[in-house]
């Protein structure tokens, strides 16, 4: 879907006052992302190029952010109740927020972590389990020829390997809704302060997945010690106590990994930075610096 196909969805869906043509796009990627006056749009990719679980994801997107709603959570509301199909497209409306007044930090999102797994489960519709690993084959598939074929299967043996280690896993957190992707550039810093956006990995499953994200910031993306302690004060609790740590914080650098190597037939930055990664995890090193990309 290029900027053009985006922006006729846009104007068919009639809901930005007739702004479609002057609205500014934010992003393009697996979504448009648009916004005009007080308002937000994404509109998905078509269900004929892949787009059915975009629909189910948009749909479940609204219905979590009116459960957060319910709960006070701060975070991303919807401007309306559900998402609409346009010409085959799902298009959902948001609430625009003000603009940051600051940078999002650790303990912002350790602040809203906390109301997040103090959350019942939601009534109405079922929360996915966090499937960290599911991206993995069609990852590397996408990489193809680009990389190593031995890297490729040693990357499929560890998902297999973590998934397995991390289903036996006994949690010291009670399981229940979790964000799925908690870092701090999904969190919005506005007049009000913090707010959740980027909803979509919300899911239903063990709370330490949150935590493990920042963890592996620390060890791997170069997070300054005393920004990761902010986050482990203000939350509560360190997450690198738990003797499964180290599982699921596998599981996160094998999705990594794989994530980074479906754009290295394109991007020889991207595939520098698949083999560093790899690299690393073969030769059991923890402590080599991955770069986000």
């Amino acid at each position: 879907m290029d900027e053009a196909r985006a922006r006729d969805v846009l104007a068919q869906a009639d809901v930005v006052n007739g702004a479609a043509g002057s609205a500014e796009l934010l992003a393009l990627g697996e979504n448009a992302v648009f916004a005009a006056g007080d308002v937000v749009v994404k509109v998905g990719r078509s269900t004929e190029h892949g787009g059915a679980a975009l629909l189910d994801r948009a749909r479940r997107e609204v219905a979590i952010a009116s459960y957060l709603a319910r709960h006070d959570v701060p975070a991303v509301r919807p401007a309306k109740d559900e998402a609409l199909v346009v010409d085959g497209h799902p298009v959902t409306v948001w609430h625009r927020i003000p603009a940051a007044v600051r940078p999002a930090e650790p303990r912002d999102l350790a602040e809203l972590l906390k109301l997040v797994h103090a959350l019942p489960a939601p009534t109405g519709f079922e929360l996915p389990r966090r499937e960290l690993l599911g991206g993995v084959e069609r990852w590397l598939r996408l990489a193809g020829d680009a990389i190593d074929p031995a890297d490729a299967d040693y990357l499929r043996e560890r998902r297999d390997g973590f998934a397995a280690a991390a289903a036996a896993l006994t949690p010291r957190l009670p399981v229940g809704p979790i964000h799925g992707d908690a870092l701090p550039r999904n969190v919005h810093v506005g007049p009000e302060g913090p707010v959740l956006v980027d909803l979509e990995t919300f899911s239903s499953d063990l709370r330490e997945h949150d935590l493990v994200v920042m963890a592996l910031s620390r060890d791997r993306y170069g997070l300054p010690a005393e920004a990761y302690d902010g986050f482990v004060s203000t939350y509560g609790w360190d997450v690198r106590e738990w003797e499964g740590c180290a599982v699921l914080r596998g599981a996160r650098e094998t999705a990594s990994c794989a994530w980074v190597s479906q754009h290295a037939p394109s991007n020889p930055k991207a595939l520098a930075e698949f083999r560093r990664r790899v690299g690393s995890l073969r030769d059991g090193d923890p402590a080599v610096r991955w770069y986000p990309f």
